[in-house]
């Protein structure tokens, strides 16, 4: 394990992965392999399934439609984040998609999208949002692939809330200061609004939540792409896997 390969290309792949399994290659998959990327039989690339870790495998077969990866040996053993959710409040696709890549990268367990009363997007196209996550996890290295959830009204997330699982209130109103968190184990959330903030009822309801810590983001106004990157790097560093 954590053998050093000399293979550039890393692939999300469907399929529980072992030594000496040939893995199967879709059509899509077939066209950046061997179409983009102008590989050919013989050549090595690292695949990982989000549950095995990440394993080096050879091309068996290639063709425009489709082709066969035999896997060879594991480089790296399973790494599993933190459990931590990050919920936001969907905005304009492009800093959506920004989020979702960001998330990936700093080690969020899942993706949670959240209706509040003044968020802009009424819908997100969540197989295109999940899409996204993979091509994340195949750029940065991850072994785990975060599932990205349908948007959900914020009061019934909170309605169903879990005891044991902390939140990160990222909340514009606090006065500007210093951001500390309690030093609690377990699963987090990190809760990030709309870019209009949060309605009075909403923020209320949060406060009065147990699990609830509200935070400040520093003393100026922060983009919701902006707040979900300081927000995800002030908690891993507090109680992630940065410590």
């Amino acid at each position: 394990m954590d053998q050093t390969v000399t293979a550039k290309v890393r692939l999300y792949v469907e399929h529980a992965l072992g030594a000496g399994q040939s893995v199967p290659v879709s059509r899509e998959q077939a066209h950046y392999l061997f179409g983009v990327m102008r590989l050919g039989v013989g050549a090595q690339i690292l695949v990982f399934d989000g549950q095995s870790g990440e394993w080096l495998a050879e091309v068996a077969e290639a063709g425009k439609r489709g082709g066969v990866l035999a896997v060879l040996s594991q480089t790296r053993p399973m790494q599993m984040p933190p459990d931590l959710w990050l919920m936001f409040a969907p905005i304009k696709k492009a800093r959506t998609d920004f989020i979702v890549e960001k998330a990936v990268e700093m080690g969020a367990a899942r993706i949670v999208p959240v209706q509040t009363q003044f968020t802009n997007s009424g819908r997100i196209q969540r197989a295109r949002l999940q899409a996204h996550a993979v091509e994340a996890a195949e750029q940065c290295g991850a072994t785990f692939v975060p599932e990205v959830v349908e948007m959900q009204r914020l009061d019934r997330v909170l309605g169903a809330w879990e005891n044991t699982r902390q939140i990160m209130f990222c909340d514009e109103g606090q006065v500007a200061s210093k951001p500390t968190l309690p030093a609690v184990c377990g699963p987090w959330a990190i809760l990030i609004g709309p870019e209009g903030g949060f309605a009075d009822g909403e923020r209320d309801r949060v406060q009065r939540m147990g699990q609830a810590h509200a935070v400040s983001l520093g003393p100026r106004i922060l983009r919701a792409d902006t707040a979900a990157v300081a927000a995800l790097t002030l908690w891993q560093s507090a109680l992630g896997d940065w410590v």
